[in-house]
């Protein structure tokens, strides 16, 4: 039976540091990559490396998942292979055994956890939404400029390929059809 722990952190500026530090653990599985979704190379290997008796050590909820649905999923997954998952900041525990209580404050937490995520969400489109009335650019600067831009579709709309167009332009094709749907 092994000790297992993951961790994650949003992005790269952050440190995966003070999660689980101190703790003699077999194996460290890490994340760079938000918790917006459970499709994460770390996670993903951590699920495939546990076998039934291993414990699984998570710093806290909010670092195994953001979304009430996919923690409850990843947790229940757990348990009924035989892995017990340990909070460490929330202090639960979940193994075979049942407990009510323990599942009623990751339900509690775990929607925290996500009205967090959309609290955040929320902030962000409302920042960007005053810097764009600020008249400040949100995202890549166009790559064309408007001239260059009707010049483009002009030319798509009398058949000149794609490629061409790229090269020409010294844009991506990903970009020329970009243009072509703006």
């Amino acid at each position: 039976m092994a000790n297992v722990g993951y961790i994650r952190v949003s992005s790269y500026g952050q440190n995966h540091d003070r999660q689980l530090d101190g703790l003699k653990l077999d194996k460290v599985f890490k994340d760079t990559v938000s918790a917006k979704t459970s499709q994460r190379p770390g996670l993903d290997a951590c699920m495939g490396y546990l076998r039934e008796e291993d414990t699984l050590h998570v710093h806290s909820i909010d670092r195994l998942a953001r979304n009430l649905f996919d923690l409850q999923k990843l947790v229940d997954g757990f348990v009924v292979k035989g892995i017990t998952v340990r909070f460490y900041k929330e202090n639960l525990t979940f193994s075979g055994d049942s407990d009510p209580m323990a599942k009623l404050m990751l339900q509690m937490m775990g929607a925290f956890a996500e009205f967090e995520r959309t609290l955040i969400n929320e902030r962000r489109r409302e920042g960007m939404a005053i810097a764009r009335k600020k008249g400040k650019q949100i995202g890549a600067k166009p790559k064309l400029t408007h001239d260059q831009a009707t010049e483009l579709r002009k030319r798509a709309t009398a058949g000149e390929q794609k490629t061409v167009l790229a090269k020409a332009f010294g844009i991506s094709r990903q970009s020329v059809y970009g243009y072509l749907t703006a």
